[in-house]
């Protein structure tokens, strides 16, 4: 058993299946055959990913000003490190960066906010309390083990922010998991559709987001396999409770005073570590945007505020008419618009009175890592954006008549 354990926190399963799916270092042999596979593909510019071995790693100066040598572009990421890489099969390549993209923050602040709109509150409200509480494990769990990701070489990493973070578990795999399989059990029950079919579509969903964290160079097939567990079984945990919590976070007067307070305590006690890491600030980042969706979730229900009918949207047959799916992106739309707006204005009122107050510049950005800048600066942002995805943008919605 230790060394099934020890082969799959390695990284040659992790390179192996990289070359099996056509990724190679620049230079390696079974990489530098000709065919048009080899050319750079101008949709992506330089192909560049960090020669680090993860957190901890020291990092190699940059070089500034370095040109373009044997027709491989070169450059250097946020880190300091660089690796030139070559794609010999673009369908694997484009599949796994677009599945990557479905653990980052433009999924969950597009895919969350739909299903508040038009799918159903109850079903949102379950999925953005599972999600936070996963996410918030997960992170946490990654700066006490302090696992290094894979090493590169013979890795090919074709993310830079998140090398400067430990590997186990991958919080990647631990979202896609807990989102698409909390979506199932929150709606098999309520709309019309073959729960074969939910399940083949969480399956698939997270499968690709897990195998996506390989190809990407960014965890260990150890680190995915127990990301997706701990999901499961936080999943398994939490399903008996899901009414009560609902319930409690519906009608309790402390709600909106425990939704604040505790996430704030939460990030300003995350674990200390010896240098830099982004996972403190994306830790208060989806605290602050669960903290104000709950707030949000709390007035909506003490106000009556304007609810979507389940009507509008229903999974099942007969199929969406063109006037359900015009309604669709109309309410889709003019949300998004309003929450990347709220990000945009909240993000430049509370920097700009946190540099006053500090006495920093805006654009001064080891200022903003530090403990009192970051973690205000993001719960307050996101926050803002949760608040104003469940209360602002369905006014706006029943003052347009989308409801």
């Amino acid at each position: 058993m230790s060394r099934l354990l020890g082969t799959l926190r390695s990284s040659q399963p992790v390179a192996r299946f990289q070359r099996c799916c056509g990724l190679f270092p620049a230079g390696e042999e079974g990489g530098s055959g000709g065919g048009g596979g080899d050319h750079p593909d101008p949709a992506e510019g330089a192909r560049e990913s960090g020669a680090c071995n993860g957190a901890g790693a020291q990092l190699r100066p940059a070089a500034a000003g370095r040109g373009p040598h044997n027709g491989v572009r070169s450059g250097r990421g946020p880190q300091g490190c660089g690796q030139k890489y070559i794609v010999k099969n673009y369908f694997y390549y484009y599949l796994f960066k677009f599945s990557a993209a479905l653990g980052e923050e433009i999924f969950y602040i597009t895919f969350l906010p739909f299903v508040y709109w038009n799918v159903d509150h109850s079903v949102s409200r379950r999925m953005i309390i599972i999600w936070s509480i996963v996410m918030y494990i997960g992170q946490v769990s990654k700066d006490i083990l302090k696992w290094p990701r894979p090493l590169s070489p013979p890795v090919v990493k074709l993310e830079m922010r998140t090398d400067a973070e430990y590997g186990m578990p991958s919080t990647h795999a631990m979202a896609a998991t807990a989102i698409s399989f909390s979506f199932l059990i929150a709606t098999v029950n309520q709309y019309k559709y073959p729960f074969e079919l939910g399940l083949v579509a969480a399956f698939v969903f997270s499968t690709l987001v897990c195998l996506s964290r390989l190809y990407t160079g960014m965890h260990t097939v150890l680190d995915v396999i127990g990301g997706a567990l701990i999901s499961a079984v936080l999943l398994v945990l939490l399903y008996p409770a899901w009414d009560t919590i609902d319930h409690l976070l519906l009608t309790s007067p402390f709600c909106p005073l425990l939704s604040i307070v505790v996430p704030l305590v939460l990030c300003y006690n995350y674990p200390k570590l010896d240098y830099y890491s982004p996972t403190r600030g994306d830790t208060t980042t989806i605290l602050g945007a669960g903290a104000g969706a709950t707030v949000g979730f709390w007035l909506n229900n003490q106000y009556a505020a304007p609810a979507y009918t389940r009507e509008n949207f229903q999974l099942g047959y007969p199929l969406l008419t063109s006037k359900i799916v015009v309604v669709v992106l109309a309410r889709f739309f003019v949300g998004i618009f309003v929450v990347l707006l709220t990000r945009r204005l909240m993000k430049s009122v509370v920097l700009g009175m946190l540099g006053y107050r500090y006495k920093f510049p805006i654009g001064d950005l080891e200022a903003r890592r530090r403990l009192e800048v970051e973690v205000p600066y993001k719960f307050i942002t996101y926050s803002s954006v949760g608040f104003s995805a469940t209360v602002l943008v369905p006014l706006l919605h029943e003052l347009l008549g989308l409801m």
